[in-house]
C-alpha cells in the first residue's frame, strides 16, 4: 500500500477507531469518473472533497482568519455533482468563495489534491455534505492519494467527517 494511504488509514483508525478498507488501483482516480470506473459505481457514489477559501463577511468557522488566503472549509460532494462556490460563500456568511490553492491545501489539511480524503485532515475544517451522497449504501471517498479510495456507509462518513447536510451544488 502506498505511504499515504497507509497514512490514511491508520488516521482513521486512531481518530475515529474504524478500519477502513483502502483500494489502490494503478490507473488512477484523480477525476470522480475516474474513480467510478475503476471501481465500478455510478459517478454520483464518489464521495469528492473539495476545499475552499473563504473571504470576507462575516464567515462562521475556517481554518483560521482572512490571513494566508481566508478561510478554509471543506464540502464532500458527489461525483456527479458541480459545487456551487456562491452558495458555499452565503452558507458559511462569506461575501466569496473560491477553490483553495493547492499549497495552502497541502500545507493546512495535510492532503494534496486529487487524494485529499472526507476526514483525516491536519486542521479541523467546518465541512458540508452533498446529500446526493445520501441515496447510496456505499460511497467511496479518497483515501490520501490521487489512486486510492476507501468505501464507507454515506451516513457514517458524514457523522465521521462532523458535516452537515446541506445542497450547496449547481
Amino acid at each position: 500500500m502506498h505511504e499515504r494511504a497507509a497514512e490514511f488509514a491508520a488516521r482513521a483508525r486512531d481518530r475515529y477507531d474504524v478500519d477502513l478498507d483502502v483500494l489502490e488501483f494503478d490507473a488512477g482516480t484523480e477525476t470522480a469518473a475516474a474513480a467510478a470506473d475503476a471501481v465500478g459505481c455510478d459517478t454520483a457514489a464518489i464521495a469528492s472533497t473539495i476545499v475552499v477559501s473563504l473571504s470576507g463577511g462575516d464567515a462562521v468557522g475556517g481554518s483560521d482568519d482572512d490571513t494566508d488566503g481566508g478561510r478554509l472549509v471543506a464540502a464532500v460532494t458527489s461525483g456527479a455533482n458541480r459545487l456551487d462556490l456562491d452558495a458555499v460563500a452565503a452558507h458559511f456568511g462569506a461575501d466569496d468563495a473560491a477553490m483553495a490553492d493547492p499549497t495552502r491545501i497541502r500545507e493546512v489539511v495535510g492532503w494534496s489534491i486529487g487524494g485529499v480524503p472526507p476526514l483525516c485532515h491536519d486542521a479541523t475544517l467546518p465541512t458540508v455534505f452533498d446529500p446526493t451522497l445520501a441515496e447510496y449504501d456505499t460511497v467511496y471517498g479518497a483515501a490520501g492519494t490521487p489512486s486510492a479510495v476507501f468505501a464507507i456507509d454515506p451516513e457514517r462518513l458524514a457523522a465521521l467527517a462532523e458535516s452537515t447536510t446541506v445542497d450547496l451544488t449547481e
